[in-house]
């Protein structure tokens, strides 16, 4: 079975805010095997959104295997999933 993931403590106010700025949020954390944490749609855009730890050293922020190659995976065919650390990264998204 795939890796299931924890949610990062920063999460619940990083969705408050994209939900305040008028994104529709649907939480995907649980889904695991590497799956983005968060589908985020707005005025026919729609992103997927990595949400990491603010609290962590950048430095020892890393993908898991399975996000990491998921990832390679959306890239190559021509989705970006973001990665966000804070409410300002997530707004920053536009």
């Amino acid at each position: 079975m795939g890796y299931r993931k924890r949610v990062d403590a920063n999460q619940a106010d990083i969705v408050a805010a994209l939900r305040r700025s008028g994104w529709y949020v649907h939480d995907t954390s649980r889904i695991g095997g590497g799956f983005p944490d968060l589908v985020c749609a707005r005025a026919g855009r729609i992103i997927l959104v990595e949400v990491k730890d603010g609290d962590t050293p950048l430095s020892q922020q890393a993908l898991t295997m399975p996000e990491a190659r998921l990832r390679t995976a959306f890239t190559l065919a021509g989705v970006m999933i973001h990665l966000v650390r804070s409410v300002e990264d997530a707004l920053a998204l536009g």
